[in-house]
């Protein structure tokens, strides 16, 4: 089969029973080449099974069962693996929480189409776009990014947002299986990575809206692995051992 003009949605899930029956329809009314990858972690309220019914109904949804929560970074690169042996066009990294909006989805993939890679971008100039966030949140979002910057260089505003999109070929020069990452530092490392193999990170504006329902998977340990990590993945690409 042909998909070299189709875009794999990647969505992990742990305990978005709820959400997935609100998002996966909304992705495929983006047009017939957008497909849905859930890939979920053993949720213990049932959300695989509701994957499942999703898949049966339509054959561009697509489910991966892990037998555990081995957490994000790792899901999305099952996700990816599992896009690339499918020859899937582009992949693009979605929450299942309904915070990045599925009408974003046609231009986050025309412009990763068209220069390798695109960063969903909750900022407009230095404005940040999002609904219902405490001050304390907004704080510690730009801090975290601008550490980010700070520390590897990244030319993007938004270097720790997880609404991006990946040409195949992108994936398949970053080496997906070296990523060691795991939370919020895996999508720091992912755009790193594609930047520092030439692809040009095109970064596209949306609003970012709090979760409605289920609760976050923020954490401190997530959040303290990104401030050592973003250290490591600089130090590592210096020595060339990245």
């Amino acid at each position: 089969m042909n998909r070299a003009s189709d875009v794999l949605v990647v969505v992990p899930t742990y305990n978005e029973r709820d959400n997935l029956p609100r998002i996966v329809p909304l992705v495929l009314e983006q047009g017939p080449h957008f497909h849905v990858l859930v890939v979920d972690d053993a949720s213990p309220d049932g959300t695989g099974a509701v994957a499942d019914g999703l898949a049966a109904a339509s054959e561009r949804v697509h489910v991966l069962h892990r037998t555990s929560k081995l957490g994000l970074g790792p899901a999305y690169v099952a996700g990816f693996r599992w896009g690339l042996s499918e020859q899937f066009g582009a992949m693009v990294q979605m929450d299942a929480d309904l915070s990045h909006p599925p009408n974003k989805l046609p231009e986050l993939a025309r412009q990763c189409l068209a220069t390798g890679a695109a960063v969903g971008s909750r900022y407009d100039g230095s404005r940040m776009t999002v609904e219902n966030w405490p001050q304390s949140r907004m704080l510690v979002s730009r801090f975290g990014s601008l550490y980010a910057r700070a520390v590897t260089g990244l030319p993007v505003r938004d270097a720790t947002g997880g609404f991006n999109g990946f040409r195949r070929d992108v994936m398949e020069r970053i080496g997906i299986d070296r990523i060691r990452s795991s939370g919020y530092s895996f999508q720091i490392e992912l755009k790193y990575r594609a930047w520092r193999a030439g692809f040009q990170l095109r970064e596209v504006p949306f609003v970012f809206a709090e979760r409605r329902a289920g609760t976050s998977k923020m954490s401190k340990r997530i959040v303290l692995e990104a401030v050592w990590r973003v250290w490591q993945i600089r130090f590592l690409d210096l020595a060339g051992r990245l």
